[in-house]
């Protein structure tokens, strides 16, 4: 189908599972099940639904005749009420019960919150492997000195392993998220036209406990805990907005990940994986773009913009139901998976197979260590004996002279050479290898590194173990 559009994120970003997720095949399949559910339900509370019934429905889940229900759709332009007929034609015993006192949303809403909760599980298991994956790589390079920045200018040294703990600590924060709304999330239920459970009532003649049981009873074979205890005909579409803003929260962290790492890329400090055949651009033979990278920062800001339809959506619904949520949902539900499924593996991919240089750290931090350790210098200068205020002060002129020699003529850096040649220093060789220890300058960045991994990382490892070890497949 070269003649229409085609969504990208299915073939070219997302995984297999996350599109089977949304695909067609698991909506009406789980449409069908929801029927069985509530045929099962209403036998049990009494209703005349005969077991051979129920088995008839149960042998036709996955035969779908998607022409047939199109057929359908394009005559009662309605896709519940076609899919019903279809079911009913591959179930001619059960057509009479199929849908029995429930509206549209029953099994639209409750197959939203069941996919919606497959496409969170499976993200958490992403989710979880990047944080193993980035855990990893901080131990690795735990005790490796790196030129720390703040807003990009040279600050005081870090190691490897102890930025890498920024980016892990908002995955676990991320994670934190997705498990408290994985814990919260309840189906619809069975609640009738305006929530009020009226149908049901008539169709039980008036008994209110076999109404509330009907949920309870749709909700356990469904796999669920609970029913929301109050609703219009619709959940309400908070819901939609709280598990899209999960989502959001782990575009966001891989987003500054990704951006970080091209950062690093520019200083040839790191380099994202790079297949032997691959073209970093089609002019400069010789570029290796961080086009990974770069890719997760385009889909995390498609992500981050995403998140404003449900919440519009939330906010603009009118009493117990309008439709202006239907085609909106249809699409940015969805595509916020499928998107964030192709960053997490993205993430996966760069932080376990991209590779370290340690000695353009080493070149870096040569260049701007002069500076940083000059505060070392000015306090042993005063334990020699100097005058604080004039050594400050000579290394001010110094250290304002070197810098605008580095930049205008591209001078090395000769701060040392000029603070050991003047004499009220009393510098020798020795005293500045002892003074320019680069591992004086990390503070506590391995302890902090190991300390987190150890308190914090590795119980929600142990904690998940069962989801570690995943396949992940970058197509282009």
């Amino acid at each position: 189908m070269r003649d229409v559009y085609v969504n990208p994120l299915c073939v070219r970003y997302a995984g297999k599972e996350m599109k089977h997720i949304f695909s067609d095949d698991n909506k009406f399949s789980t449409w069908r099940r929801l029927w069985i559910a509530l045929a099962k339900a209403e036998r049990e509370l009494g209703i005349d639904i005969t077991a051979e019934q129920i088995a008839e429905m149960e042998a036709h889940i996955d035969d779908i005749d998607y022409e047939k229900a199109r057929e359908y759709e394009a005559v009662r332009r309605h896709d519940v009420m076609a899919h019903v007929l279809a079911y009913g034609d591959k179930c001619p015993k059960a057509k009479p019960i199929i849908h029995l006192g429930a509206t549209s949303c029953y099994v639209g809403d409750n197959t939203d919150v069941i996919v919606m909760r497959q496409g969170l599980l499976q993200i958490k298991k992403l989710l979880v492997n990047a944080i193993a994956a980035v855990s990893s790589f901080a131990s690795k390079w735990k005790d490796t000195p790196t030129l720390a920045y703040t807003h990009f200018q040279a600050a005081q040294p870090t190691t490897v392993g102890k930025r890498a703990t920024l980016w892990l600590q908002d995955l676990l924060m991320d994670l934190e998220a997705l498990d408290f709304q994985l814990k919260n999330l309840k189906l619809l239920g069975c609640k009738g036209t305006t929530g009020t459970g009226a149908s049901f009532l008539e169709l039980f003649h008036g008994d209110h406990e076999k109404v509330k049981k009907l949920d309870d009873l749709i909700a356990r074979q469904m796999g669920f805990d609970a029913c929301m205890p109050v609703s219009g005909q619709t959940y309400t579409r908070k819901v939609d907005y709280n598990i899209l803003s999960v989502l959001c929260g782990i575009a966001q962290s891989a987003a500054k990940f990704s951006n970080d790492i091209r950062l690093l890329s520019h200083l040839k400090e790191f380099d994202e994986p790079f297949e032997s055949g691959q073209i970093g651009s089609s002019a400069m033979a010789y570029k290796r773009n961080p086009m990974r990278s770069e890719r997760i920062a385009s889909l995390a800001r498609y992500v981050m913009v995403d998140v404003l339809n449900p919440a519009f959506t939330a906010a603009t619904q009118w009493f117990e139901r309008t439709l202006d949520d239907s085609a909106n949902k249809r699409i940015s539900v969805p595509e916020a998976f499928l998107a964030v499924d192709a960053i997490l593996s993205l993430y996966i991919n760069v932080i376990s197979n991209g590779s370290v240089y340690p000695k353009m750290m080493e070149r870096h931090l040569k260049e701007e260590l002069p500076f940083i350790a000059t505060e070392n210098i000015l306090m042993d200068a005063v334990q020699r004996g100097a005058d604080r205020q004039e050594m400050h002060e000579a290394i001010r002129e110094y250290s304002v002279a070197v810098a605008k020699r580095m930049k205008l003529e591209g001078e090395d850096n000769n701060l040392l050479t000029l603070l050991k040649n003047d004499e009220r220093f009393m510098l020798t060789d020795a005293d500045l290898d002892r003074l320019l220890d680069v591992r004086k300058f990390v503070g506590r960045a391995p302890e902090q590194t190991a300390e987190f991994l150890a308190e914090y990382v590795s119980p929600v490892l142990e904690g998940n173990r069962d989801l570690l070890g995943v396949d992940v497949v970058i197509t282009v």
